[in-house]
């Protein structure tokens, strides 16, 4: 099933596909989301209501992936290096769920500041 979601910080507005994982499965019956950002180098994440085992864990991600970070209970979007990466991979602070991947150019992200409100809701 093509499951499609909406994230919507400030100004940006960005489309993601969820992939079919427990994560996602998670995640989705959780929407609509509201929170608000936290900025770590070229990723962004955010406190959600869900609470999720390591799931297929890796720490090395793609720019556009979304993951969740089973520790800190986050949402993740990375659109590029953080401050754990070696070079130009892109690295989570440690292990995500990668559950889906955005449409578009995930540089969008790098105008959403710490502190802004950000919302995630399904797509009709």
């Amino acid at each position: 099933m093509l499951r499609r979601i909406t994230i919507q910080a400030g100004t940006i507005t960005a489309e993601a596909e969820l992939i079919e994982n427990t994560t996602s499965n998670a995640i989705w019956e959780a929407l609509p989301i509201n929170s608000t950002v936290n900025t770590w180098g070229d990723e962004i994440y955010f406190g959600i209501p869900v609470t999720v085992a390591s799931e297929n864990g890796q720490e090395v991600v793609n720019a556009g992936d979304i993951a969740y970070w089973p520790p800190g209970k986050a949402f993740c979007i990375f659109f590029g290096p953080t401050p754990a990466s070696h070079g130009s991979e892109i690295r989570a602070a440690s292990t995500v769920n990668v559950f889906g991947r955005l449409a578009g150019d995930p540089k969008v992200f790098s105008d959403v500041r710490d502190g802004e409100k950000i919302s995630v809701g399904r797509m009709q």
